[in-house]
């Protein structure tokens, strides 16, 4: 058909594709990665908390401190 629009050949999977936009996806994984390294950064916040409030001991009364020598 030489005036169909559509033409049905295969792209190779490392050709560009077209679905693949920084349009609405790119605000919402960029808001996404900041929610994971500030949900990060809080834990590491709050087990250094709970670290020092126990005085470096752990539920079992050892030491937390894991390194020897």
């Amino acid at each position: 058909m030489p005036g169909c629009a559509m033409q049905g050949r295969m792209r190779s999977p490392s050709d560009p594709s077209t679905g693949d936009k920084a349009g609405p996806a790119g605000p919402a994984k960029a808001r996404a990665g900041r929610l994971k390294a500030a949900l990060k950064a809080n834990m590491a916040r709050r087990k250094a908390q709970a670290k020092a409030r126990t005085g470096g001991k752990t539920a079992d009364g050892k030491s937390g401190d894991t390194s020897e020598g």
